[in-house]
């Protein structure tokens, strides 16, 4: 089978290793803190110190105060900070992981029979794992709090994979130049640095009403300020995707010319990996 093929049918090639893919990624989650005496949990401990770093300079520091959209009655900062922090965690995870991803598994990259083009999902999949228990906790942290799940609450479902296509995209394309451009790794890190900051993750957007308008604007065309905001739709507003159909549709022809670019660059350089690495 030629290069081309390999490369046009991506989502074959990802259904037929499908196992191999699992047990990378549950392999790739665990050996990340091998040789730790608490192992994997310092996946969970690391975000839950974060969140109550920010939850402590933001509300109890600064007194920051935010509203639900739709009744205006006031929201307890710590879950509203959660919902935006959570989808972060992952986005930053699978990013910065899997942009060096062929870096990482060389041994597998020089291998003639090796599906190359399944490795990138190996570290979606393995962010994911962390993901799914942070969406979980905070769930059931909200059902506490009086905000019991509904069907809006199922949009994090949907959120989520939103934000897995777009970061499938980024990553096929990074993994691939940082091969050539080892330097990419660290603008990557400074990107994610930035962007935890330019995205309404610790502040209200709506808030900020000495923002010029068309800087907000620009700030709203960041596509994670789509996933924060719908988490957010979904956990605490309870408003629908579909209430946000300019958003929604923008954001779906981003992801998509993304994913279209990043798996192009990845098929046009993959024949030089094993050469370079």
């Amino acid at each position: 089978m030629s290069e081309k093929k390999k490369t046009v049918f991506l989502p074959s090639i990802l259904w037929e290793n499908r196992k191999l893919i699992m047990d990378l990624s549950k392999n790739d989650f665990k050996t990340r803190f091998a040789g730790s005496y608490l192992g994997i949990i310092w996946a969970f401990i690391q975000p839950v110190v974060t969140v109550l770093v920010y939850w402590f300079v933001f509300e109890v520091g600064l007194n920051s105060k935010v509203n639900d959209l739709r009744t205006g009655a006031e929201v307890p900062f710590v879950i509203w900070l959660m919902a935006g922090l959570i989808p972060w965690f992952y986005f930053q995870e699978a990013w910065s992981g899997g942009t060096s991803v062929l870096i990482e598994y060389t041994y597998l990259v020089k291998k003639v029979v090796f599906q190359i083009e399944t490795l990138p999902v190996v570290k979606l999949i393995s962010a994911l794992f962390t993901h799914l228990f942070f969406v979980t906790f905070t769930i059931i942290l909200f059902a506490f709090m009086g905000y019991t799940p509904d069907l809006y609450t199922l949009q994090v479902l949907y959120y989520s994979f939103c934000m897995i296509v777009m970061v499938a995209g980024l990553i096929y394309a990074t993994s691939a130049i940082v091969v050539f451009f080892r330097d990419l790794a660290q603008v990557v890190g400074i990107l994610l640095q930035v962007g935890v900051w330019v995205t309404p993750i610790m502040w209200d957007i709506n808030t900020m009403t000495k923002i010029p308008s068309w800087c907000v604007f620009i700030l709203k065309l960041n596509p994670m300020y789509y996933i924060v905001n719908g988490y957010r739709d979904a956990l605490i507003n309870k408003i629908a995707f579909w209430e946000h159909p300019g958003y929604t549709i923008y954001f779906w022809i981003l992801s998509v010319i993304l994913l279209c670019l990043g798996t192009g660059i990845f098929k046009r350089l993959r024949i030089h990996f094993a050469d370079v690495l």
